[in-house]
């Protein structure tokens, strides 16, 4: 087993690197842990208050049940992983079982900021790009998808997303094994990547 942590800052093109890797491995080897799905619950808190939670800071996310159900994928052991509800800004009812697969990606902002979690992969990697890239497709993603005013996304990333990104999403970046400047369109970075992930795998044989 392969365990894969993929971080960077909120808009970088993770997600489109996670979507590069799984396209070169065989269908079904590979299960893709959001760590948005590990916010804490927040149930016992009205509405209100949890609309006011930052969720771009490290203390929003329950780092301890993370690194206790990637260890037991480690183990060979199924997990029933959380979901989460940007509607109703808490953790839902619902579960989803992952089992272990050949490679496990954690993919997050954050992913690489937790000692104990980083402990547990044997690959990190930082999908790195330029603020205003980040900041343009950020709007263009929450405009779209979520309706967001642009005033309200623009007061956000003054206040909470840039500040968040550079104290805590930024430095986690010395602790990446690869760095992928330019984001997801960086195709031969991504191919180097995914050559050596298909080498590790052959090695783990």
């Amino acid at each position: 087993m392969l365990i894969i942590g993929i971080a960077g800052g909120t808009g970088s093109g993770k997600t489109t690197v996670v979507r590069k890797i799984q396209e070169t491995l065989p269908e079904g080897s590979v299960a893709v842990i959001p760590l948005d799905s590990y916010y804490n619950d927040q149930s016992h808190l009205p509405l209100e208050v949890r609309k006011r939670t930052n969720f771009d800071h490290p203390d929003a996310f329950e780092w301890t049940l993370l690194a206790h159900q990637i260890a037991e994928l480690r183990q060979g052991r199924p997990i029933d992983q959380p979901t989460y509800s940007y509607i109703t800004c808490t953790r839902l009812e619902e579960t989803v079982r992952v089992n272990p697969c050949e490679v496990i990606i954690i993919e997050g902002i954050m992913v690489l900021y937790d000692k104990s979690l980083r402990d547990l992969m044997d690959l990190k990697i930082f999908v790195d790009a330029g603020a205003d890239e980040r900041f343009l497709r950020v709007l263009e993603r929450d405009i779209a998808e979520r309706g967001h005013p642009l005033e309200m996304l623009i007061d956000k990333y003054r206040n909470v997303l840039k500040p968040m990104h550079d104290e805590f999403i930024e430095p986690s970046k010395q602790f990446a094994d690869i760095i992928i400047p330019n984001g997801g369109s960086n195709a031969r970075a991504i191919r180097m990547m995914q050559l050596y992930i298909r080498s590790a795998l052959s090695g783990l044989e």
